[in-house]
């Protein structure tokens, strides 16, 4: 676990070490989004909620990762089966609602109670309820005169720690009596002060030990810290790309990828072959010239490497063997190296000097094809050009 750092002062009158133990030992990803949830909600000046309006802000805070980068919350079963019933509620919610993977918090909720009465939602919901409220409290746990086995029921472990934390040692929260998600948990105010005077803090360490969480869950998927929310498109570096392109469509044309003749070097687009938001880098060896019109068909898919793969490369190739005969254009190659040339197999293999045409596309198939693979294995949909331009030729007879 990252240290958890806060005022020395909060040790006097909180028990700090059990408040750095309720993300301890997850066997799902419920603790983190139950902790997060629960602190931003304090940080809202909230002083009791329902299980209900925990769950729904866990929703919330694990859409965006769902819904736009197929994260798997706590991986999946051998068969492919989802294990996590927070993914599964936000599945089932997206389902129902066809709400966009950017959707807002208010959005969201607002679907969450307009389908309040959805049965499936309503069980994944209820099963998040089971264990991770009281569970999370286990740091607390056997500190005092009172002692229990951990492993005892809900009801014993909830009335326990209702016991502890009017007799001995204040919790960060306790219960009522109601059922299910209508139970309220009412937040104690020295924590109350003590979260929201280090809200910023907490939810870093919180989003640290989460990503590690991710991470291990989804050991193929990079980049996990830059997809638990939306991504500023400014972020993207694809401006010595785009001068570099430039000046090779200049010198000599270069195929379309997914359809026949050549990119319009008037207008075109620069983007990845495997979408960015799986590998969240601009890689020089991931790009690509385009149509506009295609680069928004293909939009979050992976075009089929069967079909489009070759073509690429030999773009690719293209671009290799002009940045090297043409020092003009080795000098915008390498201004691609701050921000889009990262890649160690790309600097010493791909664009090293001297590769012949198979051997520089087998050194790009060889690299990108894995990450290429993990992206289908994630979910990522594969499109089928062909297939649009056939459709495409269709409409145009029957006008």
């Amino acid at each position: 676990m990252a240290e958890l750092i806060i005022d020395r002062n909060y040790y006097n009158k909180l028990d700090i070490e059990g408040f750095s133990k309720m993300m301890s030992s997850p066997s799902y990803s419920y603790k983190f989004y139950w902790l997060e949830a629960i602190v931003q909600l304090i940080s809202a000046n909230r002083t009791e909620v329902t299980y209900d309006e925990i769950i729904n802000k866990m929703i919330v805070n694990a859409w965006f990762p769902v819904q736009e980068y197929h994260i798997h919350l706590s991986g999946i079963y051998g068969e492919g089966e989802v294990k996590d019933n927070l993914e599964k509620a936000v599945s089932r919610l997206f389902k129902l609602s066809d709400l966009p993977s950017n959707a807002d918090e208010i959005q969201i909720i607002n679907k969450l109670n307009e389908f309040s009465d959805d049965k499936e939602l309503h069980f994944y919901k209820t099963e998040l309820t089971k264990n991770v409220p009281y569970k999370a409290l286990s740091g607390f746990a056997n500190k005092g005169t009172e002692k229990i086995d951990l492993n005892s029921s809900a009801g014993r472990m909830i009335a326990y720690y209702n016991r502890l934390s009017g007799s001995e040692i204040l919790l960060p929260y306790t219960f009522n009596d109601e059922k299910s998600l209508k139970k309220v948990v009412s937040f104690n105010d020295g924590w109350i002060q003590m979260i929201q005077d280090n809200t910023v803090s907490i939810l870093g360490w919180i989003k640290y030990e989460k990503v590690k969480w991710l991470q291990n869950n989804n050991p193929e998927v990079p980049g996990i810290v830059y997809k638990l929310t939306q991504e500023d498109e400014k972020a993207r570096k694809l401006e010595n790309v785009r001068k570099l392109w430039d000046a090779i469509l200049e010198i000599r044309p270069v195929k379309n990828v997914f359809m026949e003749g050549d990119i319009n070097r008037e207008s075109y687009a620069v983007d990845h072959f495997i979408p960015r938001n799986f590998v969240m880098n601009d890689e020089l060896w991931n790009l690509m010239p385009m149509d506009p019109i295609q680069n928004m068909q293909k939009n979050k898919k992976l075009p089929a490497w069967n079909d489009y793969f070759e073509q690429f490369a030999n773009n690719q190739f293209i671009m290799y063997e002009l940045i090297h005969e043409k020092p003009g254009l080795q000098k915008l190659y390498k201004h691609c190296y701050k921000d889009n040339l990262h890649s160690i197999w790309a600097v010493q293999e791909l664009y090293r000097k001297g590769n012949s045409p198979s051997e520089f596309i087998n050194i790009l198939g060889k690299n990108m094809q894995p990450v290429y693979d993990s992206a289908r294995r994630q979910g990522y949909e594969i499109c089928h050009f062909f297939l649009q331009r056939l459709l495409w030729y269709r409409i145009c007879l029957m006008l």
